[in-house]
């Protein structure tokens, strides 16, 4: 990619708040245009974020709630960089993430799918980037689940991440999807997205060459916080 493609947002892409498909958005669609609140010196300073509440196994899903052998399922390395608009790397970026385990069940007391919990599994886990912006998680290739939007619609296998910047209060939610997964066009949450190309920024990518041999397949997926090329937040539609 070159500096010139992460220029230029283009607003267009952004989910429709209103998207019948999506079944919950008729009751929690803003009626009123929405206006954009700027951020106050007290919002970007302090605390600043590091690595010293961090644990050795905080990005490592497989073992970091383990109470008596590895998490169940399909082992995999999820990891890339932290960029902005200007193909730059962002370092000491908190990045948190939270998931789905390999049956498709959250380790949530509200969670009431019949698929199994696994006990050494909570879906839960972070990193902060290192100074050339590069985060990496181990974890268990989360499973599909259905919902009860328009009946029973299913979600693909998905991953819930967190950035924080300088401060806790600039935080951008976004979820990846995984190359190759025929759910991905059938989702009502992924089709409130109206351009394929920014839902195409979503899918983390299968790369054989950061593979773990005979154990962790890896997918790369590059976190853009601003410009053209700007992954596409939950949180904050334009970026950070």
């Amino acid at each position: 990619m070159t500096r010139a493609d992460f220029y230029r947002r283009d607003r267009s892409q952004h989910p429709v708040p209103l998207s019948p498909g999506y079944k919950s958005t008729v009751l929690r669609a803003p009626l009123r245009p929405l206006h954009s609140v700027e951020q106050s010196a007290l919002e970007r300073s302090g605390p600043a974020l590091g690595n010293t509440a961090l644990g050795p196994l905080d990005h490592d899903l497989i073992r970091n709630a383990a109470q008596g052998g590895d998490a169940l399922g399909e082992r995999i390395y999820v990891f890339g960089q932290v960029l902005d608009e200007n193909a730059r790397p962002v370092p000491n970026a908190l990045i948190e993430i939270w998931q789905a385990n390999a049956a498709g069940r959250y380790a949530h007391v509200k969670d009431g799918y019949l698929a199994p919990l696994d006990p050494n599994f909570s879906g839960c886990g972070r990193c902060v980037s290192d100074g050339e912006g590069r985060y990496l998680f181990r974890t268990i290739k989360p499973g599909p689940y259905p919902w009860p939007n328009n009946g029973s619609d299913w979600r693909p296998a998905h991953i819930h991440l967190s950035i924080f910047g300088e401060a806790f209060a600039q935080r951008l939610v976004t979820q990846l999807y995984f190359e190759g997964d025929p759910l991905i066009p059938l989702c009502p949450i992924v089709n409130t997205i109206p351009d394929p190309a920014a839902i195409d920024r979503l899918v983390a990518r299968l790369d054989m060459r950061n593979q773990e041999p005979f154990d962790c397949l890896a997918y790369r997926f590059d976190i853009v916080l601003r410009g053209r090329r700007q992954t596409h937040f939950e949180t904050r539609p334009e970026g950070a």
